[in-house]
């Protein structure tokens, strides 16, 4: 395998696993003006080959510039909520867990129900979320799914759907959407599907993205964000919540039930 080629394998989920990042992958790249993307170099049912990327550190610029092609990606849209890539007829992901992509026609369904509630039910097993906690998350699912914070200006866009910043690379070497700096930001690592545009940015929010702020601005100046989005920063920070609640434990079960009670608020 050459150098310049990063090789995934062994998974326990069968042929869908790779396949699918790879799908998700060529759908975010099929975004006009949208960031650049991992190549694929080739997908069976034990790996998927990338291309190797090389290592750079993020700039302001840079992050300026991630913020406005991520908006032209998300802008690409997708057929609805909570559809997978364009093709995929298969299992879904996010990182090593199994999650639900079926088209529903409100965000808000989709996003409680597939999206929230399957791991709050994990983290309730797992005793690390309960109690008055766990109420709190369960009214704020509620509430949710019933549409009560649905937008009607709001449509599906094309996410990433695991946008942590360890999700982003910044490519060192000058490519085709870097600038005088030389750096680009890369996605690798998706969970692709129609989802909320706020989702993505919240959690890069959540993680702590470099340059947070200057990423932000580029974005709201090639799509501006519908008035209120900081306070409905903890709505959509329940689903990365939620799943690190059920993989790694009750510090995070604290976090999402403060971000539940805050939603219970808006």
């Amino acid at each position: 395998m050459s150098a310049d080629v990063f090789v995934k394998r062994g998974s326990d989920h069968g042929p869908d696993f790779f396949r699918h990042e790879a799908a998700g992958l060529a759908w975010l790249a099929a975004a006009p003006g949208g960031p650049r993307v991992v190549e694929v170099k080739g997908v069976d049912d034990d790996e998927i080959a990338l291309e190797k990327i090389p290592a750079g550190r993020a700039t302001a610029d840079a992050a300026l510039r991630f913020g406005r092609s991520l908006a032209a990606m998300h802008d690409a849209g997708a057929a609805a909520w909570g559809a997978p890539a364009d093709g995929w007829a298969g299992r879904c992901f996010i990182g090593n867990r199994p999650q639900e992509c079926t088209p529903t026609d409100s965000w808000g369904e989709f996003y409680a129900e597939q999206r929230v509630r399957p791991f709050v039910r994990i983290a309730a097993d797992l005793d690390v979320l309960g109690g008055a906690d766990l109420a709190a998350v369960e009214r704020a699912c509620d509430r949710v799914a019933a549409g009560e914070l649905d937008h009607p200006d709001d449509t599906p866009a094309r996410v990433h759907g695991d946008l942590w910043t360890g999700n982003v690379l910044w490519a060192a070497g000058g490519g085709a959407g870097a600038a005088g700096d030389g750096v680009e930001a890369v996605l690798i690592d998706p969970a692709a599907h129609g989802g909320h545009r706020e989702t993505d940015l919240a959690m890069l929010a959540l993680f702590g993205a470099p340059h947070l702020e200057h990423i932000l601005r580029g974005y709201t100046e090639a799509h501006p964000l519908r008035d209120g989005w900081r306070e409905r920063v903890p709505l959509h920070q329940l689903h990365p919540l939620a799943t690190h609640s059920a993989g790694h434990g009750a510090g995070y079960a604290v976090a999402l039930a403060d971000a539940a009670r805050k939603v219970l608020r808006l």
